[in-house]
């Protein structure tokens, strides 16, 4: 999976040789990480990477508005706090306590649509906004959410700076991953993240 990642990465950015000036298309990567909201019944550490392509589709006078498709591969390491989160009436529930309270890794891998709304100002700088969602598989399952198919939203705010053809990205962001009740376990994670990026218009 990740070789296919990495091989989908390098093509994008080969296409960069034939790319016209002034296109509405921009790719990209990022590196970001983060963790859960303190609580006491679990913890969650992450850190992901993206490949990025954007589309601006419209240009009003204060705003510019794009949209985002974002592969990701999401690294994360999970474990129960709270042993009294899984019930007396989940089956099996002394095997399960056991079970989940050991640290668990888990791997997500993503593919997020998102819609942007952007505030340029001095010439070279913007702020945007930034709404996403999208399927996912996780492969671990933990007593917080089934192993399988689930869905991704982040909402993010960012900064950006140009320089010649290329954008450098700083978004910090809230993650909520759950499977919308489509599995037998749905309580999800919330994560508070940051990532930092680099585009380049084509």
């Amino acid at each position: 999976m990740i070789k296919r990642i990495f091989f989908v990465i390098t093509f994008l950015f080969s296409i960069m040789q034939l790319n016209a000036q002034n296109s509405n298309f921009r790719i990209g990567l990022s590196y970001g990480f983060g963790s859960e909201f303190n609580n006491k019944n679990y913890t969650f550490a992450n850190h992901f990477y993206k490949a990025q392509v954007y589309y601006g589709f419209k240009e009003s006078r204060n705003f510019e508005y794009e949209i985002l498709l974002q592969p990701e591969i999401n690294f994360g390491k999970h474990q129960l706090l709270n042993l009294y989160f899984v019930k007396p009436e989940t089956p099996n529930f002394e095997q399960k306590r056991i079970e989940y309270m050991k640290l668990k890794e888990v791997r997500e891998y993503v593919l997020n649509i998102g819609f942007i709304i952007r505030k340029p100002f001095a010439k070279s700088y913007s702020i945007y906004f930034l709404g996403s969602v999208g399927p996912m598989i996780t492969d671990t399952e933990t007593e917080r959410m089934s192993s399988g198919f689930a869905f991704a939203d982040v909402l993010a705010v960012g900064f950006t700076a140009d320089y010649n053809q290329f954008r450098f990205d700083v978004r910090p962001s809230l993650r909520h991953v759950s499977n919308a009740g489509l599995g037998s376990t749905n309580a999800g994670y919330n994560t508070k993240n940051i990532e930092f990026g680099i585009s380049y218009q084509l």
